[in-house]
C-alpha cells in the first residue's frame, strides 16, 4: 500500500513543495483523516467489480483509496494547478486516469461506455458546496448509467436530501433527490478533518439511484414546476404558491376545488405534503388543464 497523503503533514508538505494556493472560487478543502476517507469508500460499496467517477480529487487523498479499491478510476478535476500534483501523487497507480475538465461539461455519458461498456458506474466525491445541487441534479436528471452517487457535502444539504414532510428541511431539493433515489446520511465530518477547515460541519450522503422513477406522473415537468411553486414563498399556503407562481392558466377556486377534492384542507402548506401527494396534485392539475 502507497504512503497516504491524507494526513496533515503530508498535505501541507505537498502544498508546499508544489506551490499551490487554495482557490476560494473552487470551494477547495482537502481531507487530512485517512479513517473518513477509508469509511466513504467502504459507504460507497466499492469492489474490483467497480468503475468509479470521482469529481474533484483535489491532491489525490480520496483518489489512492479508491484506487486501491476499484478495478478503475477517472478522476475529473476542473484546477488545472492541480494536475501536475495528480500525477506525482498517483504516479504508482495504473487504473486511474486523470481529466482535467468541468464536470458539469464533462461527458459522461462516454466516459461510462468507455470505460464500463455501459454498465453503471459509482461516483465518489467531495464536492464545493456552491455547486453540489447543479452536479448532483445533473447526475439525476440526465438518467445517466449510475448506480450509487456518494458524496461529502455540507451537513445541511445532506439533511435536506433525506429530509421529509414537515420536517424543517424539507424542500424542493428533498422531492427532487428522492424522486429518483433511495437518500442515507453516512456520517457527519468535523470542520477539523479538512484543510483549510471549512466554517461549517459536513456529511457524507449516499444516494442508490433507482431503477425506476419512485413514481409515476402524467407529466414529470410539471410535477416539478408545482413543487418549485409550493416552495417558492415557504410562509405561503400551497393554494397562494400555485396561484401567484402557478401560471397554470387556472383561477384560484379552481386551484381551491383541485386541493379540497383530494381530500385536503384549502389551507395545507407545500411542506406538508410528500412525493406521492405531489404527484396526486399533478395528475389532478393535469386532468384539469387537458379537460379529462
Amino acid at each position: 500500500m502507497t504512503e497516504r497523503i491524507s494526513t496533515p503533514s503530508k498535505t501541507k508538505q505537498i502544498i508546499e513543495e508544489n506551490g499551490f494556493s487554495f482557490k476560494k472560487n473552487f470551494g477547495q478543502n482537502f481531507l487530512i483523516d485517512s479513517n473518513i476517507l477509508e469509511n466513504i469508500a467502504n459507504c460507497a460499496g466499492i469492489t474490483k467489480e467497480d468503475c468509479v467517477l470521482e469529481i474533484g480529487p483535489g491532491i489525490g487523498s480520496l483518489t489512492q483509496i479508491l484506487a486501491e479499491n476499484a478495478r478503475e478510476v477517472v478522476a475529473v478535476e476542473i484546477d488545472t494547478t492541480l494536475i501536475p500534483i495528480l500525477k506525482q501523487t498517483l504516479d504508482t497507480y495504473d487504473n486511474v486516469e486523470i481529466l482535467n475538465q468541468d464536470i458539469l461539461k464533462t461527458d459522461i455519458d462516454a466516459i461510462i461506455e468507455k470505460k464500463n461498456s455501459g454498465k453503471a458506474i459509482k461516483v465518489v466525491a467531495n464536492l464545493p458546496y456552491y455547486i453540489t445541487t447543479p452536479i448532483i441534479m445533473d447526475l439525476l436528471e440526465k438518467e445517466r448509467h449510475i448506480d450509487t452517487i456518494t458524496v461529502m457535502v455540507q451537513k445541511e444539504v445532506a439533511e435536506r436530501m433525506q429530509a421529509g414532510p414537515k420536517e424543517k428541511e424539507y424542500g424542493a431539493l428533498s422531492i427532487a433527490v428522492q424522486y429518483y433515489c433511495d437518500a442515507h446520511l453516512d456520517m457527519i465530518v468535523q470542520p477539523s478533518c479538512f484543510m483549510p477547515q471549512p466554517k461549517v460541519a459536513s456529511a457524507v450522503i449516499t444516494l442508490k439511484v433507482l431503477p425506476e422513477r419512485k413514481i409515476s406522473t402524467k407529466d414529470e415537468s410539471l410535477f416539478f414546476h408545482l413543487v418549485k411553486c409550493a416552495f417558492g414563498q415557504r410562509r405561503k399556503t400551497l393554494l397562494n404558491g400555485l396561484n401567484n407562481q402557478g401560471k397554470l392558466n387556472l383561477s384560484k377556486e379552481e386551484l381551491t376545488s383541485i386541493i379540497v377534492s383530494l381530500g385536503w384542507d384549502a389551507r395545507i402548506r407545500g411542506e406538508a405534503l410528500g412525493i406521492q401527494e405531489f404527484g396526486a396534485l399533478t395528475d389532478a392539475i393535469y386532468q384539469k388543464l387537458h379537460n379529462e
